[in-house]
């Protein structure tokens, strides 16, 4: 996900080396990483930036719509670059490798629940856990 700076006019938004760091860790992470994760990934390219510091950028970008919060049912949340409409995961209580999914029906479902509802969904997050191949094995 490319960064858009238009976003980040409003007061308190602006763009720091630091929180661009931040942003391109979460972005190219290519897995759902957890703020400690972030943060020793950031220390490899910039050793004074603070664990506070990667909260409060990943704070902003969540508000800003930027990065998606996940609950994974582990003990810390995970971040990943942001997407709209409906997210999925697979998580492995085995070894807690998560795996994204789309599957027609689920997003059938999600629509017949809106429209029972009168409800217009602008996201959707779902996670299901249970025993990848490996562990079951």
């Amino acid at each position: 996900m490319k960064f858009n700076k238009t976003i980040l006019k409003s007061p308190g938004s602006r763009m720091t080396a630091q929180r661009a760091l931040v942003f391109d860790i979460i972005s190219r992470g290519g897995v759902h990483l957890g703020a400690d994760e972030i943060y020793a990934r950031a220390r490899r390219k910039n050793p004074r930036i603070s664990l506070s510091t990667v909260y409060r950028a990943i704070g902003k970008f969540k508000e800003l719509g930027l990065v998606v919060e996940s609950h994974l049912g582990q003990e810390h949340h995970h971040y990943e670059a942001g997407r709209n409409g409906s997210h999925f995961h697979l998580v492995c209580i085995g070894c807690g490798s998560v795996i994204e999914f789309e599957y027609p029906v689920v997003k059938r479902v999600r629509d017949e629940i809106a429209r029972a509802g009168g409800f217009k969904i602008v996201s959707a997050e779902m996670n299901l856990s249970g025993y990848c191949p490996q562990c079951r094995g």
